[in-house]
């Protein structure tokens, strides 16, 4: 496990729980609205944790945190990441893995062993639209189709999410993802988030308006979608 942070503390990142959020470094994919470069193509810019030192934070602070949040990078990449979060359930947590959903046989077999309490599943875009909002042109999208279906089928309490970027999102592909993940338990639009270490610098946000207006489209096939970030 090649981890990069840990956020000791979040009301936030883990529904309904007292949480921190480990992060891992590495992403196979490049969206070009991503966050934070640095971690995601692993530039070395951040300082290696021990897994051995997140493990002692969390026998620490039993029962005061209730979960952990895996997120990266796309945490799924990590040779390692079925014995850390074993390690992780043995101390009594419960398991929030937030995935680009690339990797649906290693989801699944997270799932069916125990290890994986809710997934959250970034939904990038439309797939008309999916290739060019990864950075990866022509990218085949059968693994993250795979990885939606599994969702859908409620194995494991799941949420989807999508960025919305206004290089990247138009209405024709909100009327796209709703009747892709149509009558999703949960699905969440998210105000694209600026700063410094973004990989593709002058993206923009849509403003509130047109954020409500992409929340109706999508709330068409998924009567649950809500927005978050505000």
């Amino acid at each position: 496990m090649v981890i990069q942070g840990l956020k000791k503390f979040s009301l936030l990142d883990y529904p309904g729980k007292i949480s921190c959020t480990v992060f891992t470094a590495g992403c196979n994919f490049r969206c070009p609205y991503c966050y934070y470069k640095p971690l995601v193509m692993n530039t070395h810019e951040n300082s290696e944790i021990p897994a051995e030192e997140v493990y002692a934070f969390l026998e620490k602070y039993q029962g005061i945190l209730d979960g952990v949040c895996l997120t990266g990078g796309e945490p799924l990449i990590q040779h390692g990441v079925e014995d850390f979060l074993r390690r992780v359930r043995e101390l009594g947590y419960e398991v929030k893995l937030e995935t680009n959903g690339s990797f649906p046989d290693k989801l699944k077999r997270l799932v069916s062993e125990g290890l994986v309490s809710y997934v959250a599943m970034d939904v990038k875009n439309s797939p008309e639209s999916y290739g060019k909002t990864v950075g990866i042109q022509g990218y085949d999208l059968e693994n993250v189709k795979k990885s939606i279906e599994f969702l859908l089928s409620d194995a494991v309490p799941y949420e989807f999410c999508t960025t919305v970027v206004l290089e990247y999102h138009q209405r024709s592909d909100f009327e796209s993802i709703g009747k892709w993940i149509a009558h999703a338990k949960r699905y969440y639009l998210q105000r694209f988030y600026n700063s410094e270490h973004v990989i593709r610098p002058g993206l923009h946000k849509y403003n509130d308006s047109i954020m409500e207006q992409a929340l109706e489209i999508v709330r068409k096939e998924v009567p649950q979608a809500k927005l978050r970030g505000w």
